[in-house]
């Protein structure tokens, strides 16, 4: 199993972002969001799917994957939304459908809420939108990231391994826990991967929780019914929150969705883009 190489790149306000697009040109746009500490690997299945009928846009975040990774970078949610309404402008998408997993839901939504990114749908795949939010070892990793950041090496690609894993129901596939832990896994990864955490900020979605009712366009709502890292009645107080928004659950999945249950999620989001305008 090998990561779809991300072929172009735009210089963002935190960084050189790496991307690539598949699928028909004149197809109706796509754009993936993965979230963290993932990368747009998690969505590898989910866009050969989507892209034969859709034009699919994926991409790293600045931190992330493939794109840039540097000392004193802002990786945060609040930077991150900046980044993706660059990156639509870029594109020259004024209305894709926006598909969204973890913290990148948080990155969609506040481009859209705080800086007017349109969009013609948005589904919502297991997100970070609601308090409280981070796991334990999310919030030890990020009071201490400059004590995390002196592990060695072996003992760091041990860790991401472990917790990264923890995200998948069904154990993740021969190939996808390297691809998914890679870039991490040297010196410049460790530092960025303790870096993310540290930064990540709940105000981030309390400045956004509140404007949920304002959301007029169609949402869909995801969730994996075995996810540990987020709990499933996140899915109904969020899909309560915004109007219209329909809640499908995803059996005999955990956090990881899009690598748990690719064809059932793949499914269920072509089923959701088949109603859009």
């Amino acid at each position: 199993m090998t990561n779809r190489q991300l072929k172009e790149t735009f210089r963002s306000t935190s960084g050189t972002v790496r991307w690539d697009r598949q699928g028909p040109e004149n197809g109706k746009p796509v754009v993936l969001l993965h979230g963290t500490p993932f990368s747009s690997f998690i969505w590898r299945e989910t866009a050969q799917a989507l892209a034969q009928q859709h034009q699919v846009f994926v991409w790293d975040m600045p931190g992330y994957g493939s794109s840039e990774k540097r000392q004193g970078q802002d990786v945060s949610l609040a930077a991150q939304g900046e980044v993706f309404a660059q990156l639509l402008e870029h594109w020259q998408l004024s209305d894709p459908a926006v598909i969204a997993h973890d913290f990148g839901g948080a990155v969609a939504l506040r481009a859209h809420l705080l800086h007017n990114a349109a969009y013609r749908g948005l589904a919502l795949v297991d997100p970070v939108a609601l308090a409280p939010w981070g796991s334990p070892f999310f919030r030890l990793a990020g009071q201490n990231a400059e004590t995390f950041e002196q592990l060695p090496l072996p003992l760091h690609r041990a860790l991401v391994r472990a917790y990264i894993s923890s995200a998948s129901f069904q154990g993740l596939r021969p190939g996808a826990a390297e691809q998914l832990v890679a870039p991490w896994s040297d010196e410049n990864g460790r530092a960025a991967f303790y870096r993310q955490i540290a930064q990540a900020d709940q105000r981030h979605t309390d400045e956004i929780q509140e404007l949920y009712p304002r959301i007029s366009l169609p949402v869909m709502v995801c969730w994996g019914a075995e996810d540990t890292w987020i709990p499933m009645a996140k899915g109904h107080e969020l899909a309560a929150a915004i109007p219209g928004a329909r809640l499908t659950v995803i059996p005999d999945a955990g956090h990881l969705v899009p690598l748990d249950a690719p064809a059932v999620l793949a499914s269920a989001l072509l089923t959701f883009l088949r109603t859009l305008p």
